[in-house]
């Protein structure tokens, strides 16, 4: 089945850079089914549409509810016999999966909350196959500060930018954040090359919700444009790195 087919075609302003570094990847393989881990994958935005495109996709997520949510909703697209749930946190990765057996990794929004994020990594590593790739969203320190410093909260925007994990505090909901000199060092510390940095979200957290929905198509293109960009892509609510094993 030919990924055009998908929701992976179809993406939102909030999504487009990481579905279209993905969509290249997958281009790299024509006719052939990956197989695929989504850690910390939930209800499987990713994963349900990578199934439709013919792979197999093994979702780890420590909800049990996301999961059940995951597997109705892979039911309902017909592509149940290619989606694995698995329950389990992210710092356990490397007691549920096997070594080199992936050839693409997700990442989403994991690094953030683990205990041990050079743990994970290091797993993530282990569990691809030699040129297999990983796919890792963080959350951006830049993004932070600036946000809070637009919406008054000044305070918090400096204890964020002084914080060495860039959190607002003891009530943060995360408990680090990154550039793209620490996200990239992290990988590489793992034995990753990060080929390619982008930015997600450059503008749709920042734009009233009205603007956003006058001219959806606009906006996303826009996401696009900006979203490899130096400063641009820096200041993104998140930062995404498709790092390759050698």
């Amino acid at each position: 089945m030919e990924i055009a087919s998908t929701r992976a075609a179809r993406p939102s302003a909030r999504t487009a850079a990481v579905w279209a570094v993905l969509r290249r990847e997958l281009e790299r393989h024509p006719g052939r089914e990956l197989t695929v881990l989504d850690v910390g994958g939930g209800t499987g935005g990713f994963a349900v549409p990578l199934a439709e495109a013919g792979h197999t996709v093994t979702v780890v997520d420590a909800s049990p509810d996301a999961l059940a949510a995951l597997t109705r909703r892979a039911a309902d697209a017909a592509v149940a016999d290619r989606v694995r749930a698995v329950q389990g946190d992210g710092d356990a990765l490397a007691a549920l999966v096997a070594p080199a057996s992936a050839d693409l990794i997700l990442c989403h929004a994991v690094l953030e909350v683990v205990d041990d994020p050079a743990g994970v990594v290091a797993a993530i590593a282990g569990a691809l196959r030699p040129g297999g790739a990983a796919s890792v969203l963080v959350a951006s320190r830049a993004a932070a500060i600036l946000g809070r410093a637009i919406n008054g909260h000044l305070r918090a925007a400096t204890a964020v930018a002084s914080d060495p994990e860039g959190r607002a505090g003891t009530r943060d909901t995360l408990r680090r954040r990154y550039d793209a000199e620490s996200a990239t060092a992290l990988l590489g510390a793992a034995g990753l090359t990060v080929e390619q940095i982008h930015g997600v979200r450059v503008l749709a957290d920042l734009l009233p919700a009205a603007v956003v929905e006058e001219d959806p198509q606009t906006l996303l293109d826009l996401e696009l444009e900006l979203s490899s960009r130096p400063p641009f892509r820096d200041i993104a609510s998140q930062l995404h790195l498709f790092a390759r094993k050698p």
